[in-house]
């Protein structure tokens, strides 16, 4: 079930909780956003840059 504002995860986390808060999101697994996070940074970008972002902007779930 995807959550209505996106939160980082506090127990499905392996280093901040950002894959897993945007993979409830839209309604994926943890795993697969992880692994499709680590493929996106074999292509040039901002995406370690994008997730430090996140790590700070989004909050963390209370629960």
């Amino acid at each position: 079930m995807a959550t209505a504002t996106i939160t980082r995860s506090r127990h499905n986390k392996v280093i901040a909780g950002v894959c897993a808060g945007l993979a409830e999101r839209v309604g994926w697994k943890p795993k697969t956003m992880r692994l499709a996070f680590l493929l996106s940074c074999l292509l040039p970008g901002p995406q370690f840059i994008a997730y430090l972002v996140l790590w700070m902007v989004m909050p963390q779930r209370d629960y």
